[in-house]
């Protein structure tokens, strides 16, 4: 008997132990809804009403997330011709403002178990995905339609990646950047001001991993979430532009200035390669930008050669 309840206790921690996995799993996927959507559609899929957002070929549809972790585009096609079996057709889409990358799809039939909730003409294609890795900290991705036609919708689904923690130490910004301190839960932190006047320089020895923390300061006319970009240069050649938004923060202020609010951190993730470069960081809006620069522990050895 007790041999038959220690067995049926194993049964229910194991039950248990999936159970837990199962749903940490699936609460890390989410839906992107793309910043500038203006309208949707509804798409029944095995009797599920499925939100999707058009793609056009001029105005991007933007997403923005904080990666790491694996980005799913599912795309349809809307077949409006009865006499045509499947569809040819193509979107585009960048990440951080980086180089326009293209994937083509092709002989793509319409979906037996899908259809348009709305009163649309035709019939939705199977969906075609597009997976993309999405590197750790604040992360814009645009995506275009390739062409006028067919018409093509797109749904999003973000899926973390737990990373291994890092240790991280601070540097100092070449240029003689204004320092600012600010106070974190009791913790007084350095950051550096720039603009876009005043560029934000870094050297630093790879390969390593550049973290730099961002946040744009609040003045009391500035009212509601803020909007801004920052343009990052690699050895003077153009690289990404991060397109970020901030609210003003509620736990971080200034140790000596009370007329300013600081915003809430925006982390931008720069991936250095082999040998010695030289970074540039520039806001491209008029607001100033403080921000905080780190890299891992484990690669002080490199700046040490």
């Amino acid at each position: 008997m007790k041999k038959n309840l220690k067995i049926i206790v194993a049964f229910i921690i194991i039950i248990l132990t999936f159970s837990s996995f199962f749903w940490q799993v699936v609460s890390k996927t989410k839906v992107l809804v793309p910043k500038n959507a203006r309208s949707s559609i509804k798409i029944i899929i095995s009797e599920k009403n499925l939100k999707y957002y058009p793609l056009s070929n001029e105005e991007a549809t933007i997403l923005s997330v904080r990666g790491p972790g694996k980005l799913k585009i599912i795309t349809r096609g809307q077949i409006t011709d009865e006499q045509k079996k499947s569809l040819d057709y193509f979107i585009y889409y960048r990440i951080n403002g980086g180089r326009k990358i293209k994937v083509e799809f092709s002989n793509v039939k319409a979906d037996k178990n899908a259809s348009f909730k709305s009163n649309l003409i035709g019939f939705p294609s199977i969906g075609e995905n597009v997976i993309i890795e999405i590197s750790r900290g604040e992360n814009t991705i645009e995506i275009w339609n390739g062409t006028s036609k067919p018409n093509i919708y797109t749904r999003s689904l973000f899926t973390e990646i737990k990373e291994k923690k890092i240790d991280w130490v601070k540097i100092s910004p070449m240029y003689p950047n204004e320092p600012v301190s600010l106070i974190t839960n009791e913790d007084v932190l350095s950051y550096f001001r720039y603009s876009s006047s005043k560029f934000l320089k870094i050297r630093i020895t790879g390969p390593t991993v550049l973290r730099i923390l961002n946040r744009v300061e609040f003045n009391f006319k500035m009212k509601g979430r803020i909007n801004y970009r920052i343009e990052v240069k690699e050895d003077n050649k153009f690289i990404n532009t991060y397109m970020l938004c901030s609210d003003r923060s509620d736990v971080t202020r200034y140790k000596n200035d009370g007329k300013k609010t600081p915003g809430k951190a925006n982390e931008i993730v720069i991936n250095v390669p082999s040998g010695t470069h030289t970074y540039e960081l520039v806001s491209l809006d008029n607001f100033t930008v403080l921000a905080r620069i780190l890299f891992p522990k484990k690669d002080i050895k490199l700046e040490e050669k």
